[in-house]
């Protein structure tokens, strides 16, 4: 009896991938139709999802190109800029794999190394497989401590499960699990934490990472951005730090209250009114402020969901306007 090889989808969001996109299409077309894992497995790329998220170079040009050179690319024109998140969901929710392979643009991730992900899922039966690099990211040291320090304080919210896991956008996902998250991840939702909501057998396999094809597309400040929403879709855990903070707090107001009646009566130690109200009324008004902002970003990520604000929209075609 004939087994019919497992169907993957690649899914790779595009924004600045006028020049390596090639490169990258190329090594898969260097695969042959039926590919066999390290473990003997049999799987075919079934199909390549390249979505436009309207970047500022001629990447749609590219891809059109592509489609006609390779009647495995199947393009995705999204109408304006969502961001790598969306538009990842965007091609999650247009796949059609038994498996899902999310990748960059940028050549750090090499194609073989799908079988190597495709073997540890089925031997382990994992849900999710992510790649973990035996080698530094190519960035700058400063930017890959920051980064690793971001991702450790996310799995802390997340919980002790999810203690030893690593986020990399090369992730080998069930194909059922990755079209359910696209139909149902709200506006706002960071995808791997959204991955963790609906997949409990999560799995890490060793990859050598290469050096990217061009400059990388994050600044600073969308790094933070990138951080701050994962702190926010990782649930209520965070409200419990203000909610430790303000145990805290009521501890270190009657300890100062204490302090203060014992100089006051008991000692010859000058208490000045005005300087400890200051103090006290700065320290917590912080502390109200604080509780006050991050219970506004939930509240605004709820709305979003609630109003139906669209995490994605495709198009027929792609829009040159949307680069203005």
């Amino acid at each position: 009896m004939n087994i019919m090889p497992i169907a993957i989808s690649v899914v790779i969001p595009v924004y600045r991938g006028q020049y390596s996109l090639p490169i990258l299409l190329a090594e898969f077309a260097k695969l042959p139709g039926v590919n066999k894992s390290p473990n003997g497995v049999d799987y075919v790329i079934k199909e390549i999802l390249l979505v436009y998220d309207c970047g500022p170079d001629d990447s749609d040009k590219t891809i059109e190109r592509l489609a006609k050179e390779y009647s495995v690319v199947r393009p995705i024109w999204l109408t304006r800029n969502y961001g790598q998140h969306p538009a990842t969901l965007a091609g999650m929710a247009s796949s059609t794999g038994d498996w899902v392979v999310t990748m960059d643009e940028d050549g750090q991730q090499n194609p073989v190394d799908i079988g190597k992900m495709l073997d540890l899922a089925l031997s382990k039966s994992l849900q999710i497989v992510y790649a973990r690099p035996i080698n530094p990211p190519p960035h700058g040291n400063i930017r890959n401590i920051c980064s690793n320090f971001s991702k450790r304080i996310a799995l802390k919210f997340l919980g002790s499960k999810y203690k030893d896991g690593v986020f990399n956008s090369f992730r080998l996902i069930d194909g059922e699990i990755a079209r359910v998250l696209a139909a149902y991840c709200g506006d706002g939702v960071y995808l791997d934490i959204g991955l963790f909501w609906i997949a409990g057998r999560i799995g890490h396999c060793s990859v050598q990472l290469r050096a990217e094809g061009r400059p990388s597309n994050y600044s600073f400040l969308m790094l933070l951005n990138h951080f701050w929403r994962m702190v926010i879709a990782s649930g209520t855990r965070p409200l419990r730090i203000i909610t430790m903070a303000g145990f805290f707090s009521i501890i270190l107001a009657l300890f100062l209250f204490v302090f203060a009646f014992y100089g006051k009566f008991y000692s010859n130690t000058s208490v000045q009114g005005w300087t400890s109200i200051l103090v006290i009324m700065s320290f917590f008004s912080g502390l109200i402020m604080v509780s006050l902002g991050i219970v506004a970003e939930y509240l605004a990520m709820t709305m979003g969901i609630l109003m139906g604000k669209p995490l994605y929209v495709i198009a027929s075609s792609p829009s040159r306007s949307a680069k203005k």
